[in-house]
C-alpha cells in the first residue's frame, strides 16, 4: 500500500512502506509523467549543449587517430568518476601502473581505476554489435569489481537484499534513501530496458539524463552503482550517436559538484523535479565538451610542435622518433626494452633514441632508478592531468 507521508510528489515513484517496515522507494517507469516541460531555460541549454558537442565532434574527427588519443580520455573519466566514490588514485598513478613502474607508494585501490577503463572500453566495444542492455549493465559491474574492493559483493549479479542510502552510521529506518527492495530491481531494470530500446522524439541528452537518475534510484548492485550508472551517460550518448567516441567526462564535472549531484537526484525522488536534474547534467554537458573540445585542440598542437622538434633535431634518427612519438599517445610511459621493442631495434639504439628525446623534452625520467627506469610523455599527460 502506497505510504504518501513525505511524498509531495509521485511523479517519478513513491514511497511504500515494505511488510519489514521499512519505507522503501518504487520508480515509476520512463519517461515522466506528467511529461516533462521543457521550458526555456532547458531549452537554450539543449541548444548550447548540441553545438557544443558538435565542436567536440569536429575537434576529435580531426585528430590524426582519434582511437589513439581516446584511452586517455576514458583513463581520465575512469579517474575522476573512481574518486566520487572514494579512490585515492591519480591519473599518473593509474599509468605508472599500466607500464609496471614498481611504486610503494602507489594508491592500493589503482586496480579499480585500471577495472574502469577496461569496463568502458568494454561497453563501447560491445555497442558496435549491440544494445545498451541489462545483460551489458550486469558485463560492465562485472568487469568493475572483479579483483578489487566489492569483489566480496556478488560482481555483475543484481543485489537479492535491500541496501540503504545515508551517514556511515544509519540504519534502515534512518536512511537518507531507500531504493526498491531487492524483489523490485529485475522489473525495474526491465522497465529501464525498455525505455532504452524504444524509440524516442526527446532529445539524446535528455534521454540519457532520464536514464542516469533512474538507475541510481533503482541501485541495482550492492556495490558500483554510481560507476556503472555514470558509464551509462557515456554509453547512452555514443548508442544514439551523439557521441562519435567517448571523450565526454562528465565525471569532473559531477565530482566537483559532488553534493549539488546527489541533491538533484534527491529531488527528482522526493519531488518530481526532473527538469531541475537535467538542467543540471546539461549545463554540466556544456562546459565539459568545452573542455575536451579545448584539449583535443591542444593534442593536434601538441603533435605538430613536437614532430617539428624532432624532424628539426634528430636527423637520421627523426624517423623512430617520429614512430615512437605516435606510440605514446596510446602508452604515455614507456620503457627502453618496450621502445626498442616496438621499432625492432636492439636495446642500446634505443637507449640512445631514448635519451635523445629526454635532450629534446619530448620524454621525461620519472623513476630516478638507475635500471629498469620508465620515461613518461608528461607534456601530454599534463593535457588530462588536474
Amino acid at each position: 500500500m502506497a505510504d504518501t507521508r513525505n511524498s509531495p510528489a509521485d511523479r517519478a515513484g513513491q514511497y511504500r512502506t515494505h511488510p519489514e517496515g521499512y519505507r522503501a522507494f518504487w520508480p515509476k517507469a520512463l519517461p515522466p509523467d506528467p511529461p516533462l516541460r521543457l521550458d526555456r531555460e532547458l531549452q537554450a541549454l539543449l541548444s548550447q549543449a548540441d553545438q557544443a558537442l558538435g565542436r567536440l565532434d569536429g575537434a576529435v574527427q580531426i585528430l590524426p587517430n582519434a582511437d589513439l588519443f581516446v584511452l586517455m580520455f576514458v583513463r581520465r573519466e575512469a579517474v575522476l568518476s573512481s574518486q566520487i566514490e572514494g579512490t585515492q588514485s591519480s591519473l599518473q598513478d593509474l599509468l605508472r601502473a599500466e607500464a609496471n613502474v614498481l611504486d610503494p607508494e602507489r594508491p592500493a585501490d589503482v586496480a579499480e581505476v585500471v577495472n574502469y577503463v577496461s569496463a568502458l572500453n568494454h561497453g563501447v566495444r560491445a555497442l558496435a554489435s549491440g544494445r545498451l542492455s541489462v545483460r551489458l549493465m550486469l558485463e560492465l559491474h562485472r568487469r568493475l569489481l572483479t579483483g578489487v574492493r566489492g569483489s566480496d559483493l556478488f560482481p555483475g549479479e543484481l543485489r537479492n537484499d535491500v541496501v540503504w542510502i545515508g551517514s556511515a552510521d544509519a540504519s534502515l529506518r534512518d536512511a537518507t534513501f531507500v531504493p526498491p527492495p531487492p524483489e523490485a530491481v529485475p522489473g525495474c531494470m526491465e522497465e529501464l530496458e525498455r525505455f532504452l530500446w524504444r524509440e524516442h522524439s526527446m532529445p539524446a541528452l535528455v534521454k540519457a539524463g532520464l536514464a542516469h537518475a533512474q538507475f541510481e534510484t533503482i541501485h541495482p548492485f550492492f556495490d558500483g552503482n554510481g560507476r556503472v550508472g555514470r558509464q551509462l551517460i557515456t554509453l547512452s550518448l555514443c548508442e544514439q550517436g551523439t557521441l562519435q567516441k567517448p571523450v565526454l567526462y562528465l565525471s569532473h564535472y559531477l565530482k566537483a559538484r559532488r553534493q549539488d549531484y546527489y541533491r538533484h537526484l534527491q529531488a527528482v525522488r522526493d519531488e518530481g523535479a526532473w527538469e531541475e536534474w537535467l538542467k543540471f547534467l546539461v549545463a554540466g554537458v556544456v562546459a565539459v565538451a568545452g573542455e575536451s573540445t579545448a584539449t583535443a585542440r591542444a593534442i593536434v598542437a601538441l603533435r605538430e610542435e613536437t614532430r617539428e622538434d624532432l624532424l628539426t633535431h634528430l636527423g637520421r634518427g627523426a624517423g623512430n622518433a617520429l614512430r615512437l612519438h605516435e606510440r605514446l599517445f596510446e602508452t604515455p610511459i614507456v620503457g627502453v626494452r618496450h621502445a626498442g621493442e616496438f621499432l625492432g631495434i636492439g636495446f642500446a639504439a634505443a637507449n640512445r633514441l631514448v635519451e635523445r628525446m629526454v635532450e629534446r623534452g619530448v620524454l621525461v625520467e620519472i623513476t630516478g632508478h638507475a635500471r629498469n627506469r620508465r620515461f613518461a610523455y608528461q607534456r601530454y599527460i599534463a593535457l588530462f592531468d588536474d
